[in-house]
């Protein structure tokens, strides 16, 4: 016994230094995590078209272009149209202007040209340009190529060019300077082609940079150039982090009430989860943005979760008899495919929306998949490892763990009609508030800045105002005037110039906002200008983060579908994801809550967070499904829900509470985010709950027309096992 103290006493004092030295790393690495524009600004360009008079499909497709070239420097860079001919640049992380200017290159025109002097094809015909590398089977050394992808009409051109000049060069032509001309080895007729023979990776990208700045459908030049401040502003920052630590050590204290013993080492376990959390998110260079908050709460939640499934099984063995050491030794292998499923799951969804989505999008995935990656290993082996030695310390008491008795199962699938009718009258209310709302607005939602575009208003002040004083003085009087509290804010660093953006205004309007300006500040007329913007969320961004979420439910019902061996559960899980968009969509549509870059935030998170909580549900289902006996279906399904029931309530509470603080303390712009976040945390777990176990039923029994599905118990299978440039 006593050697076991010692081992558990020197265990715990290994924890608790983790803690400690990770606490202070995360302490010191704060300052070096990149934040978003509306943490902590950046630098903003303007660019303006050559063209007098571009068309409007030039500027949207150039848009679209360099979206897709400034996430290089972050995820979360933003581009949008300002006015009829300029597009505006705002990069986050970074301070210095001239840096990005030089890095970026002038936007200007690239043509494909043979020897003759004849153009084949210009850079509106290249689609994608990379640089990369591989390894040459024949010489075993590496070589850097730079693969480049034509539209239909690019490939025809390029096909006949190719033809023609076998064993001559193509000059790439950029600002009437030739930096490239490849050799053709052969007729390139697939619309792509690579060019080979560049003597360093560093080569490869700055000629596939090149390529892709000058493939965009306008020649830009640039008009101005700044660093701006934060849009949410200092305050913003310091609540929500005062925030966070607020709703940890509520979670905390609530974890160690309920759970005792486990929820001591879950609390512990989770300081380590925050400090390593910070020190991964300034290693991997994340930018962290309001969005990006929200994926490492849900990753928090999800922590919880794995311990709360744990220690519940852990309750369940002491239930039955056993001993306490045996007791957690059996509630970790218990819970581990419920928690690997459910992490997993969430994990793919993550990765499609990176690999697809852009923007707020790929710095939300980014953020969620380092958090549950993280949240997985601290449930599974730093709890498990604090818990052996709090046990080994002489907390071995069944008391101090908890005791779970079986419960009389609650009559869930005898309330899925009411659930079902309560379920489609908040859906059919919010399809019939999209109508009402487009009838007397022209839109179906209040969408925001980030969506729709506005007016961006500059004023020059006669003194240097701090981001606080601009919240608090100059946000009231322009919310006075427009009557809508959207608004974003940006200062310009080393200058008195404050830039205002607000929902389109009328000319009218315009003239108030000025009018109202110079009576509070006392600013001239002159030093005021305005200019309507496009919103920072384009349509292709839309498509982009819609098909992505497409794409991962299409994932994850797979992957559901495969670890079940049923597609019914599949289905059911999906059907359950619908729903919950669809009820929170429809709070957004009947409370006008503002639609945007957060909205796609907010319902990320969400199909992240209930497919875990339906996963959890459904592996106690199979469990209880190879045991029952004669049992009826009804009841292995109530049963099941019964069993898991309050790990459901704790899970959400928890993550609640977090999402709640962060409300309370928050400033309006958090406040906005948090509170759909909040109905989307209770409306999960009713689904997950009174929903999900129904929809199985229905269609076990409906569908397949059998009283006993068969669980199959067979495993699958495991898995076996400087030189002349060219072009090809």
């Amino acid at each position: 016994m006593k050697n076991s103290r010692t081992k558990g006493l020197i265990s715990l004092l290994i924890a608790i230094a983790a803690v400690a030295v990770f606490g202070i790393l995360g302490y010191t690495t704060m300052d070096d995590i990149k934040l978003g524009l509306d943490l902590a600004g950046g630098v903003s360009i303007t660019y303006q078209a050559v063209e007098e008079n571009p068309s409007a499909e030039d500027m949207s497709d150039t848009v679209y272009k360099l979206q897709q070239r400034v996430q290089n420097y972050s995820t979360e860079a933003e581009v949008y149209r300002e006015g009829s001919n300029r597009i505006n640049i705002d990069i986050p992380g970074v301070s210095d202007a001239n840096q990005i200017l030089e890095e970026l290159g002038k936007p200007g025109s690239l043509v494909f040209s043979d020897q003759e002097g004849h153009t084949i094809l210009t850079g509106v015909d290249v689609i994608s340009a990379q640089a990369g590398i591989y390894r040459d089977s024949t010489t075993g050394l590496d070589e850097y190529v730079v693969s480049l992808t034509f539209n239909d009409a690019g490939s025809q051109a390029f096909a006949e060019a190719t033809r023609e000049n076998i064993g001559n060069p193509i000059y790439i032509i950029y600002d009437n300077q030739v930096v490239s001309s490849p050799i053709v080895n052969t007729e390139i007729t697939q619309g792509s082609c690579q060019i080979t023979g560049l003597d360093s990776y560093e080569t490869a990208e700055n000629l596939a940079s090149t390529i892709r700045i000058g493939s965009l459908s306008l020649e830009l030049e640039e008009l101005r150039s700044n660093v701006v401040g934060a849009k949410l502003g200092q305050d913003a920052i310091t609540s929500s982090l005062l925030a966070g630590a607020v709703g940890f050590a509520i979670v905390a204290v609530f974890m160690i009430a309920v759970y005792l013993v486990p929820g001591l080492a879950a609390a512990i376990a989770l300081c380590l989860y925050v400090g390593l959390i910070l020190i991964l998110l300034s290693a991997f260079e994340i930018t962290l943005t309001l969005p990006g908050v929200a994926g490492i709460i849900l990753s928090i939640g999800m922590a919880v979760d794995a311990n709360v499934i744990i220690f519940t099984r852990i309750k369940e063995e002491i239930g039955v008899g056993k001993t306490v050491k045996s007791a957690i030794k059996t509630g970790f292998q218990k819970a581990l495919s419920a928690i690997i499923d459910g992490n997993v799951t969430t994990i793919i969804a993550a990765a499609v929306l990176y690999w697809r989505g852009s923007g707020t999008v790929k710095g939300f995935a980014s953020t969620l998949a380092l958090g549950i990656i993280l949240s997985m290993f601290t449930a599974l082996f730093v709890t498990r490892f604090i818990l052996n030695a709090l046990y080994n310390l002489g907390l071995d008491k069944p008391k101090m763990y908890g005791v779970k008795k079986e419960r009389t199962p609650i009559n869930f699938l005898g309330k899925r009609n009411i659930c079902f009718a309560i379920s489609l009258a908040v859906i059919i209310a919010g399809f019939v508030g999209m109508g009402i709302n487009k009838v007397n607005t022209g839109d179906m939602f209040n969408y925001s800045l980030d969506f729709q575009g506005g007016t961006s208003t500059s004023v020059t002040f006669n003194e240097d105002l701090t981001l606080d004083q601009i919240s608090t003085e100059v946000v009231p009087v322009v919310e006075g005037v427009t009557g809508d509290a959207d608004i974003q804010t940006q200062k310009v660093a080393g200058t008195n110039e404050v830039i205002i953006k607000t929902r389109t205004l009328s000319a009218d309007e315009r003239e108030a906002l000025d009018q109202a300006l110079i009576d509070n500040f006392g600013v001239e007329q002159e030093q005021i200008t305005a200019e309507s913007i496009s919103g920072a969320v384009s349509a292709e961004m839309k498509r982009d983060a819609v098909a992505a979420t497409a794409i991962a439910t299409v994932f994850m019902l797979v992957y559901i579908w495969f670890r079940f061996k049923d597609i019914r559960f599949a289905a059911s899980a999906v059907l359950a994801l619908v729903h919950d968009v669809l009820v929170v969509t429809a709070c957004y549509a009947l409370l006008r809550w503002s639609v945007g870059s957060t909205y796609i935030a907010c319902i990320l998170t969400i199909v992240g967070y209930s497919i875990n909580a339906t996963i959890v549900i459904f592996d106690r289902i199979r469990e209880n499904l190879k045991t029952r006996g004669s049992q009826s279906l009804e009841f292995v399904i109530n049963n099941s829900i019964t069993q898991t029931f309050t790990r459901s309530l704790n899970t959400s509470l928890t993550t609640f509470i977090m999402v709640f603080v962060l409300y309370v303390m928050g400033v309006s712009s958090i406040r906005e985010f948090a509170m759909p976040l909040m109905v989307g945390i209770v409306c999960g777990a009713y689904s997950s709950v009174c929903l999900t176990g129904a929809m199985w039923y229905l269609m076990e029994t409906r569908l397949k027309k059998s009283k006993k599905p068969e669980i199959s118990s067979k495993k699958g299978k495991a898995a076996s096992k400087s030189k002349k440039k060219e072009l090809a």
